[in-house]
């Protein structure tokens, strides 16, 4: 494993997890009218914190789209998991709780997990797969899902609306990072008149606005602890399947490393868990108070 690719990896997803905190602390004060809809963004432009977070997100997707450019998806994707232990790390700053057994676990879990699933594994790259079917029926498996979970974020609101929406932005960003990848292939081979002639980059555009929007209206309506681990618990698995599926990445298929790279997963997932159920994560605004509450401070709240 390149050592460039680790550094960026690992930058990216100080980036963002720091950059979720920071969102996550502005968009639960979002007015409920707003849930899955475009002017929840533009509220949410208005708020310094949640401005602070965007640039730190974007930060983190151009170092993670460079380190894509150096690495294997199925590589890159498990080191992105990581933005969780950065996002915990701001937590407990904010929150002052203590790491404890919980987090201390959780820790050896993601950190274990991504590092059994690089050395079983051991990601490399093949020659893509030229098939536009499979292509498009890999995209459109993870697309509809994306979708199923939204339609059904959508009717539950208030309930496990957070979970489903996080996991469809993070099935999003699975398939905007492999795009990423493919748009800068095409970069390398005939420059950015060969990128924009293609249709990777508009698609990689539009993923992006519609995470955001989905992210956002989680964060909104529920806690980072609710939230966050869905997502990033999700994005990897989609990056992978997109990895594996059509950009070429190979993996060792042996018997043993495929059972050691499912526990690696399986370890990545458990320590998601843990880590994002930890007291110290931000537990959201109280009832009452989301109840009560019209628009973004430092706006004044519409009377109840």
């Amino acid at each position: 494993m390149s050592v460039l690719v680790l550094v960026l990896a690992v930058s990216a997803a100080c980036c963002l997890g720091f950059g979720f905190v920071l969102q996550q602390n502005a968009a639960q004060r979002a007015p409920r009218g707003d849930f899955l809809s475009p002017r929840l963004l533009l509220d949410l432009m208005r708020v310094p914190r949640w401005l602070g977070g965007i640039a730190l997100m974007a930060a983190g997707m151009v170092l993670g789209a460079i380190a894509l450019g150096q690495g294997q998806l199925s590589l890159v994707e498990p080191l992105l998991a990581t933005n969780l232990l950065f996002a915990l790390a701001l937590s407990r700053r904010q929150t002052r709780q203590p790491l404890g057994r919980q987090g201390w676990a959780g820790l050896a879990l993601l950190a274990g997990g991504v590092t059994t699933f690089i050395v079983a594994g051991q990601p490399h790259g093949g020659t893509a797969v030229v098939d536009p079917l499979r292509h498009w029926l890999i995209i459109g498996v993870m697309v509809g899902l994306a979708l199923l979970l939204t339609g059904y974020a959508k009717r539950s609101r208030m309930g496990s609306a957070p979970m489903l929406l996080a996991l469809a932005a993070g099935l999003l960003y699975g398939v905007q990072d492999a795009l990423t990848r493919v748009s800068g292939q095409r970069f390398g081979e005939g420059g950015i008149l060969e990128v924009l002639t293609g249709w990777q980059p508009y698609a990689v555009l539009a993923l992006g606005i519609t995470g955001l929007v989905l992210v956002q209206s989680a964060f909104e309506t529920g806690s980072l602890r609710s939230s966050l681990p869905a997502l990033t618990a999700a994005q990897p698995i989609a990056g992978i399947i997109c990895g594996v599926g059509f950009l070429g990445d190979r993996l060792r298929t042996d018997t043993g490393a495929l059972a050691w790279e499912a526990a690696g997963l399986a370890g990545v997932v458990a320590g998601i868990v843990l880590l994002g159920m930890h007291p110290a994560m931000p537990r959201g605004a109280t009832a009452a108070t989301t109840a009560t509450m019209g628009r973004l401070q430092p706006v004044p709240a519409r009377p109840s």
